[in-house]
């Protein structure tokens, strides 16, 4: 959860991690694509797509992400409206390539022959984005700890009896054996 401050408000929202359409909006929207096509890449549908892509456009969580991944000097892409002319810089740079964080180690992946070290050292990179953390530290539960219900009927059944044989109901010691039995 990153704390953003509304400025308009004075309201402080919390944001939490984009999701993965969210985010592949997101880096498709800093990619040059226009909102329609970044819904489209991001798994909308092409009849949605539009109002999507408007839509996601406004979300706090993707303007904020937006605001942290585009550079300090490039201005946010300003939307040209039909019948509008666009601006156009005859010797413009091509844009640069995003870089969005680490991207996925093959070979860092393949030195853990266990999958349990595997995921604990996912979930202790700090360089993941805090989503994918959370994903193998909870694929990682069942490795470190077990069900607190993990008995079965039987067992639960031979439980309960032991209670109820303790105390004053238990069997008593057997006899003792005569020593020189004719």
């Amino acid at each position: 959860m990153v704390p953003h401050s509304d400025n308009k408000s004075g309201f402080e929202v919390v944001l939490m991690a984009l999701t993965g359409k969210k985010k592949a909006f997101a880096d498709a929207v800093l990619s040059g694509k226009t909102n329609k096509a970044a819904a489209i890449l991001a798994g909308y549908s092409v009849a949605t797509a539009s109002p999507a892509g408007s839509r996601l456009a406004k979300d706090p969580e993707v303007v904020a992400y937006l605001a942290k991944k585009r550079p300090a000097a490039e201005p946010p892409a300003a939307s040209v409206r039909k019948g509008a002319k666009a601006a156009q810089d005859p010797v413009a740079p091509a844009p640069a390539e995003v870089q969005d964080g680490p991207k996925f180690d093959l070979a860092a992946a393949m030195q853990h022959t266990d999958p349990k070290a595997f995921l604990t050292a996912a979930m202790n990179d700090i360089a993941l984005d805090p989503k994918q953390r959370i994903i193998a530290a909870r694929a990682l539960l069942p490795f470190v700890h077990g069900k607190v219900a993990d008995q079965g009927k039987k067992d639960g059944q031979a439980t309960a009896a032991k209670k109820a044989g303790a105390g004053k109901f238990a069997a008593s010691a057997p006899p003792l054996k005569l020593v020189g039995k004719r």
